[in-house]
């Protein structure tokens, strides 16, 4: 197979992988996971190691120190308000715990020299943002046990991939006579230099994107080029401390103040995902089969144990003291699953190690492989249940999240709240947001726009937001703020008021928001100022259960003046009107619409003659069958006459 091939069958199987996983609902990683093996060792298609030769290791190497910088950016101290203790105590308390443990683990059960324990132990600190992220995505778990787990995954892999090389300096010391104070030096030295090295690009970088010398179109570009030149410079000194100057930079940029901050975030986002996929599938691929399943009982006992009492145990013990409660303690403890750093690191020190003659160091990468895939699997499917199970879950069915306090989203609020699910009203202006407290509805007092917001509300409760203000301008920005959140089929805003042209038909002295700025028109292209003379003629907004024997053709006949806005069923998601897309309703769903209320009365009348029709209709086919049959009868009676 040529390389072009082979490059082509893993990125399709590897984004393939994580689109389905987005169908099916089920953790990504398990589906990359299946690919890998089925692509590799079952069937030979795809084998890594001689497609790649020398280049495996350095490519899979610098991909992971992409997607560490990558996290490093989305770890901001702000969102630590709440969870920071936590996340101390197991950066601080926890990874050495999980170290000691999976040191006497490895050793008593599992059968491992003491240097292959200790090496293999500090790579079990790592516990894998690459799994980790796409858990939380597909999990929705709530904020703080959430943050705590993506904190400790990004900050811990490169705690974890030092452990493993002091543990493996350790080795040097024992079998190629180096003397320990050259080893601490050597290890210091290359701990400082990492970390100098982290912080003084992030700042270098920061100070040219803030003064204007790096163009904006070159920013994703040189960023990526100051990531590599910080992860080889101190990976020359100490193998693998550049991913700790990798992660170090990534939060110090993920911290400042860079305007384009949030467009490199979703950029780089988008590369990580590639890169997590891509990198998944050729380890999975590069597994030796025949190795992997020739471990014995002991190594299956040692993988049982790091799942079921290093981790819970070590995360338990650091806790210890912290005000979280014991169901986010539990599920803390229990989700540690390990994944590409881990196989990664294993597979180079495990090589190192049978080099310097320590033999048993040969079933690491397998090992590793096994505590993956076993982590992987029952983590990833238990997550969910078990935060629903737990009230750990932000919300079983999401909700709206509405921009603008206005008497038209007063009225879409209460019947959204009504429905069971969420709904948050956002408003800037303090007065306006009076009258809906009033009605018990939920607010946001702020600029929905600024990072407050995006901190305070937890975003992950809504799947819908709708841009309901009176400045058309500011929905369109609001929509495209949060466009790539939510996505863009998922973003609303009202439509201009006037002559409710579309963009597409806009002339050019309309001064209105652009096609690519802006949301969807909501609900047929409804105005704002449509939907405030609609409520002061007697509107109102109102939910009509649909049903086999009342469908949407039968609403539509009793209310034919009626605007419909969206639709859900008992166990789904809001669906809203769009100006382009006409609305299908099933017959088990709710409608919810804007109805003029004078036309009560005449809705009434309809109905009771579509009903008196009906049974009419009824009775005329039941007196046709009558009909049809004493005109059989007296034909019948005719026949036997004649014969």
């Amino acid at each position: 197979m040529s390389i072009v091939i082979a490059i082509c069958l893993i990125a399709v199987s590897g984004i393939g992988a994580q689109w389905l996983a987005w169908r099916w609902k089920i953790p990504a990683i398990v589906l990359m996971l299946v690919a890998g093996l089925a692509l590799g060792p079952a069937t030979g298609v795809l084998n890594p190691q001689m497609l790649l030769g020398d280049l495996l290791d350095p490519v899979i190497s610098i991909a992971v120190a992409i997607i560490l910088f990558e996290g490093g950016l989305t770890l901001n101290f702000r969102r630590l308000a709440d969870a920071g203790p936590a996340v101390k105590r197991l950066v601080v308390f926890g990874g050495p715990l999980v170290w000691l443990l999976s040191t006497l683990a490895g050793h008593f059960v599992g059968g491992l020299s003491w240097i292959s324990a200790a090496v293999f132990g500090g790579i079990l600190i790592v516990t894998g943002p690459t799994v980790i992220i796409p858990l939380l995505r597909q999990a929705s778990l709530k904020r703080r046990p959430a943050e705590i787990l993506r904190w400790e995954a990004i900050v811990n892999d490169p705690i974890g991939a030092l452990a493993a090389v002091l543990a493996f300096e350790v080795a040097l010391v024992a079998y190629e006579s180096m003397t320990i104070g050259a080893t601490l030096f050597h290890l210091t030295a290359g701990i400082a230099m990492a970390s100098i090295a982290g912080y003084v690009t992030a700042r270098l970088l920061i100070i040219a994107l803030h003064r204007g010398y790096v163009p904006e179109y070159l920013k994703v570009s040189v960023m990526i080029v100051f990531v590599l030149v910080t992860y080889a410079l101190p990976n020359a000194y100490l193998h693998e401390s550049g991913l700790l100057a990798v992660t170090i930079m990534g939060v110090v940029i993920g911290n400042s103040s860079l305007a384009s901050l949030d467009e490199i975030r979703r950029f780089k986002e988008n590369i990580t995902i590639m890169l997590v996929s891509g990198v998944f599938i050729l380890l999975a691929a590069n597994i030796d089969l025949s190795t992997l399943l020739a471990l014995g009982w002991r190594e299956l006992l040692f993988v049982a144990m790091v799942l079921l009492v290093v981790r819970p145990l070590a995360v338990m013990l650091s806790l210890i003291g912290t005000d979280l409660p014991l169901n986010e303690k539990l599920i803390v403890g229990w989700i540690g699953p390990r994944g590409v750093v881990a196989v990664a690191i294993a597979g180079l020190f495990g090589a190192r190690l049978v080099d310097l003659g320590v033999e048993d160091a040969a079933i690491l990468p397998p090992l590793a492989f096994a505590i993956v895939a076993v982590t992987v699997v029952l983590h990833g499917f238990s997550l969910e249940p078990l935060s629903r199970r737990f009230g750990l879950r932000s919300t079983a069915i999401k909700g709206v999240l509405i921009v603008g306090a206005t008497p038209f989203s007063l009225q879409l609020a209460e019947s959204i709240k009504a429905s069971g699910r969420p709904v948050l009203i956002t408003d800037r202006n303090w007065s306006r947001l009076r009258s809906i407290r009033r009605h018990d509805i939920p607010t946001y007092y702020g600029e929905v726009l600024t990072e407050d917001a995006e901190m305070d509300i937890e975003i992950n409760r809504f799947s819908t937001l709708l841009a309901l203000t009176d400045n058309e301008d500011y929905n369109a920005l609001v929509c495209a703020n949060y466009g790539p959140e939510f996505g863009h089929h998922q973003v609303f805003q009202l439509a201009p008021s006037g002559d409710g042209r579309s963009r597409n038909n806009k002339s050019n002295e309309d001064n209105s928001a652009p096609d690519s700025l802006g949301g969807r028109y909501f609900a047929k292209q409804l105005s704002f100022g449509t939907a405030e003379s609609r409520l002061r003629e007697g509107w109102g907004i109102r939910r009509t259960n649909l049903s086999e024997d009342y469908d949407l053709e039968a609403y539509r006949a009793d209310n034919p003046d009626a605007l419909i806005l969206g639709a859900y069923t008992e166990n789904g998601d809001i669906r809203m009107m769009t100006a382009d897309i006409a609305l299908s309703a099933d017959e088990d769903e709710t409608l919810l619409a804007l109805v003029p209320d004078s036309g009560d009365e005449e809705r009434a009348r309809r109905k009771a003659q579509r009903r008196q029709n009906q049974e009419n209709g009824k009775k005329e086919d039941g007196e046709k069958e009558v009909s049809e049959k004493e005109v059989n009868e007296k034909r019948e009676q005719q026949r036997e006459y004649r014969t």
